[in-house]
């Protein structure tokens, strides 16, 4: 399977790079920057650590997608409605780690769905959405006498807040009890907030020193606290499930699916 990095000069793009270059099955079928990016010109592999592969570092996105089966991108919001179209326009997969789309954006991903495979997840660590899964479970079994809050810290270079796996988390809390998450989701608390009131899904975000990522969902009664926690030791829990997406693609129909569909979690897959 021919894959394609766009943002491969960034630290998850060089990850990436890395995995494909190492996994059975796998092509790289090169990589692109954004303009005035430094890597520009560069051999991809090269640029990630490895040895010279031929392929240059390049800004032309649109024949990365024309030559590859399936795209990895893990860039920017900004990035993706361009992205979306060429996908549609080759019929090429696309691995969608990017976070931070408003509704508007999301909803064009679901609509490029309909003519062509997208995996679009917040976490592609295999452990997180094992949690995730758990969290949905947990919040079915237990009433809103549960206070749900979650916990996210990063490293002090991440420019969103809270974490798109915390979102996720929020998320299948929020369907545990059928409800919608931003009717119930408090982001962060600050000053004479008042009492909390039953049933919100509370956020709180941490940054600092390199963390990679750190979750953790917390119920909490009256009488007593149960925690799920997750803790990332290195980035490449999160390329290694990245690319394990990308290969699951092969041969499935135009859908919008995550990295439940892809570990089989769901009920049918």
């Amino acid at each position: 399977m021919k894959i394609g990095i766009v943002g491969c000069a960034g630290r998850m793009g060089q990850m990436l790079v890395q995995e494909v270059s190492k996994t059975r099955g796998c092509e790289l079928a090169g990589g692109t920057e954004g303009p005035n990016n430094t890597a520009l010109g560069a051999d991809v592999a090269v640029f990630s650590g490895l040895p010279e592969c031929g392929l240059i570092i390049s800004e032309d996105a649109e024949n990365l997608f024309r030559v590859s089966d399936v795209i990895i991108d893990f860039t920017l919001p900004a990035a993706t409605a361009q992205h979306l179209k060429f996908a549609q326009k080759y019929k090429t997969s696309f691995i969608l780690g990017t976070t931070g789309h408003d509704q508007q954006e999301y909803a064009a991903i679901e609509m490029a769905a309909k003519g062509v495979a997208i995996v679009k997840a917040m976490n592609f660590s295999i452990g997180v959405n094992a949690l995730i899964a758990l969290t949905e479970q947990l919040s079915t079994l237990l009433d809103d006498n549960f206070d749900i809050e979650i916990l996210e810290m990063h490293h002090k270079h991440k420019v969103d807040a809270p974490s798109g796996t915390a979102i996720a988390f929020g998320e299948a809390a929020a369907k545990g009890r059928s409800v919608e998450l931003n009717d119930v989701s408090v982001r962060g608390r600050n000053g004479k907030t008042g009492a909390r009131k039953k049933g919100e899904i509370g956020f709180a975000s941490l940054r600092g020193g390199e963390v990679v990522g750190n979750h953790s969902v917390i119920f909490a009664s009256d009488s007593e606290c149960i925690e799920l926690n997750h803790k990332a030791a290195s980035r490449g829990i999160f390329s290694k499930g990245a690319i394990y997406a990308a290969l699951w693609t092969k041969g499935q129909s135009p859908g919008f699916y995550d990295m439940l569909d892809v570990l089989g979690f769901k009920k049918g897959s």
